[in-house]
């Protein structure tokens, strides 16, 4: 009686990026190439956690030598958490073990791979697992700031989508408030709006403390606009990091709705429809004032995460496939892929794990570097400068219509929770003596001569 061959499975979990496409067809051209039979499962754990072993496709050279020129995923996708119960996590080892695989690709983001160590850890040796790590968002911990793949593309498309949106801002007199995806980190949204010059750019991570408050972004957003106005200028693009969400209070989430939440208990963010909902509140507090402005809400992610990739990302993603599939055929188990200065690097999950979430580290936007500073003196919002210039408080105010004293009591606590000028301050950032006698005064007002939309030393 002849044994069966023994199987690579390869499957896709939580949301799409550009490149997972590049992933399958890289690995299972480098399988099928050792003569190992390479099967695709279909929509993730979604299936075989329930025992189902019927929604499977097979993966061939002749299938997928040209899928890396597209978005999305060959074989679908999901958000299905076998995690959630011993059971559903043991049928997914035993429906894999009953399609006779012994080595499974998992592509995903955080959750999926707490998912593949989880299924490594059941299989004891039965399965081996190799994870590779996908989000568009950029916040799995990679060494060096490597990329996540997806990323780049997405914010290629993102930048397109704002270049866009600028013009029209300044052809039609309104402001755009563009709320980017980024679940818990700000990394999408600062990329697209430092490579746009967007007039200013909000992430989650700029915030002291572990809750945001809502009249706070209002605030930010109330300041910006009004100091666009002191210029003689009625339009402005904003950048919301949808991660905004996350952070606000309790009593704050309550006022957005009913909050859902996806398999793997995040807020499904992309339910609330948190630009409308800045926009009213914005529009509100403009009242206060007697000033309006026309604002337009609008949510970006869904185009970005199924779009071709770009060459960047089609080059590293196919790297990564044949990674993975090269360091499961030699015998390697219970790792992430990474390229580090074009060579392989396997991120062992026990090395990789926080040991508070149990989940791989996060990879949030440092507040303190050079690269965020770089891009808060490019945007244009209230900033110290303005309170500490006694012309330019003055014109905020007579903007506004009130005092300057009331200005200052209703706007100064922005710059008092600003975490840039703690870290300036504290010399968590470190200043040229040229940069520290600029730092806080503005440039020909505060602004360019042009129709820039930032304003750079403010």
């Amino acid at each position: 009686m002849s044994i069966a061959p023994k199987k690579l499975a390869i499957l896709v979990g939580g949301g799409p990026a550009p490149g997972i496409n590049s992933v399958i067809g890289a690995a299972t051209i480098r399988a099928e190439v050792e003569g190992v039979e390479v099967i695709g499962v279909k929509d993730g754990f979604k299936w075989i956690m329930e025992g189902d072993i019927t929604h499977v496709k097979d993966l061939t050279i002749k299938n997928v030598s040209r899928i890396h020129f597209r978005g999305g995923s060959y074989i679908g996708i999901s958000r299905a958490n076998p995690t959630k119960s011993d059971k559903q996590l043991e049928n997914s080892v035993t429906s894999l073990l009953r399609l006779n695989v012994d080595k499974l690709i998992t592509i995903g983001g955080d959750d999926t791979a707490y998912s593949a160590l989880k299924v490594n850890e059941i299989a004891a040796g039965r399965i081996r697992v190799v994870h590779v790590p996908k989000t568009i968002d950029n916040d799995l911990d990679l060494p060096h700031g490597i990329p996540t793949f997806g990323f780049q593309t997405a914010r290629h498309i993102g930048v397109e989508v704002v270049k866009n949106l600028m013009v029209d801002a300044q052809t039609t007199s309104r402001w755009y408030f563009v709320v980017s995806m980024g679940r818990k980190a700000g990394h999408l949204a600062l990329g697209i709006g430092k490579a746009t010059g967007a007039t200013l750019t909000l992430i989650p991570e700029e915030f002291p403390g572990n809750e945001i408050r809502l009249n706070h972004i209002v605030d930010i957003l109330v300041g910006a606009i009004i100091k666009r106005m002191s210029y003689g200028k009625m339009d402005g693009v904003a950048i919301l990091a949808e991660g905004l969400v996350e952070r606000l209070t309790g009593q704050d989430l309550e006022q957005l709705a009913d909050i859902e939440r996806d398999a793997h208990n995040n807020i499904r963010i992309a339910e609330i429809n948190f630009g409308e909902i800045l926009k009213m509140k914005v529009q509100e507090r403009l009242k206060q004032f007697n000033l309006k402005s026309t604002i337009v809400a609008k949510n970006i992610g869904y185009e970005l995460r199924c779009a071709d990739p770009i060459p960047f990302d089609m080059e590293y993603t196919r790297d990564l496939g044949f990674s993975a599939a090269q360091f499961i055929l030699d015998g390697g188990s219970g790792a992430m892929v990474s390229i580090q200065n074009g060579r392989f690097v396997p991120l062992y999950f026990k090395d990789i794990l926080d040991p508070v979430t149990n989940r791989t580290r996060v990879r949030m936007v440092d507040p303190g570097s050079e690269s965020f500073y770089i891009a808060r003196k490019y945007m244009l919002r209230l900033n110290r400068a303005d309170f500490e210039d006694p012309h330019e408080l003055a014109k905020l105010a007579a903007t506004a219509g009130i005092s300057v004293d009331d200005f200052k009591k209703q706007f100064y606590y922005l710059i008092e929770n600003d975490l840039l000028y703690h870290h300036v301050e504290s010399g968590a950032i470190k200043l040229t003596s040229s940069e520290s006698n600029i730092a806080h005064k503005p440039v020909q007002g505060g602004k360019f001569n042009g129709d820039d939309e930032g304003e750079i030393f403010p």
